[in-house]
């Protein structure tokens, strides 16, 4: 695993591209609504393994591995807690498989669902929980690790506990943030991500905003508080829920390489997509940003 400053090493001199979206394009390749991905993914590994290298050939530089909810509070659901080292393990396998020239990054996600306060005892249970996740991450091989898509201070600062416990390296963070860069905690996000900054995170900022003319401003205010690598993954615009139930992103790639392109001349520096990109929309960045 990378340490935060061979991490800072491999992606010093301009942008860098990360990811775009895995659960919505997963589920055009015939991932069942509510079914836990990461149990879909082992079953069914093609989708996966095809998509992440449409992203490699797309120019993405760093892939998320798909275990976003392997945690194991999160698998005991489908009976695999137990199991939580090797799921991660496994997944990691596969996205190392998919696109061997890529780095590749442990994907961890907000435990909010599981928690009703921030008391001590629930703040060692978060702590425990992403411990095993780390683990399995290792084991597997990771670059770096990405927590994505937190909503509270405490869950970053849970991770980072977790992270040092288990001696890992370099560490992303991105928070899912309101457009005035408030967490939805109601905290300023600029002040945190400081402070996570400050603590050992090789690279911060958010991920599952829409991508609008909103985006580059937000970019532009966290770069007074950040001064290493800043992370910009936003969404394919506002989502519509469509006749499936699910929800439908209408941005175009070219519009979303507009949007990146205004938020890499604010300060971003790691650029990606969530929640409704494509590989498409990566190509579009990378084009758009002259990569």
């Amino acid at each position: 695993m990378l340490t935060k400053a061979e991490f800072h090493d491999k992606i010093a001199g301009g942008l860098h591209f990360l990811d775009g979206a895995t659960g919505s394009n997963l589920q055009k390749a015939g991932l069942p609504r509510g079914c836990c991905t990461e149990q879909w993914v082992l079953d069914n590994p093609e989708p996966l393994l095809a998509l992440q290298r449409r992203y490699a050939e797309a120019g993405s530089q760093i892939l998320y591995a798909p275990t976003f909810q392997a945690q194991p509070i999160a698998l005991d659901r489908v009976g695999l807690g137990e199991q939580t080292e090797s799921v991660n393990a496994r997944l990691v396998s596969l996205t190392r498989q998919a696109a061997p020239g890529c780095l590749v990054a442990g994907d961890l996600t907000t435990l909010a669902a599981f928690t009703d306060s921030w008391d001590a005892a629930n703040f060692d249970l978060l702590v425990e929980n992403y411990r095993r996740q780390i683990r399995g991450l290792m084991d597997g091989g990771v670059d770096l690790l990405a927590a994505e898509t937190l909503l509270y201070p405490q869950e970053a600062e849970a991770i980072l506990t977790a992270a040092e416990l288990e001696g890992a390296g370099a560490a992303l963070y991105t928070f899912t943030m309101q457009s005035d860069g408030s967490l939805f905690s109601g905290m300023e996000a600029g002040p945190v991500l400081r402070e996570l900054e400050q603590s050992g995170a090789a690279a911060v900022g958010f991920n599952c905003v829409a991508a609008d003319r909103m985006t580059p401003y937000l970019v532009g205010a966290l770069r007074r508080y950040v001064r290493g690598p800043l992370v910009c993954k936003p969404n394919a615009g506002m989502p519509v829920i469509g006749e499936n139930g699910l929800p439908e992103y209408g941005m175009s790639p070219d519009a979303f390489a507009e949007v990146m392109a205004a938020c890499a001349a604010e300060g971003a520096t790691l650029l990606g997509g969530c929640c409704g990109t494509t590989p498409e929309h990566i190509a579009a960045a990378r084009i758009v940003t002259k990569l």
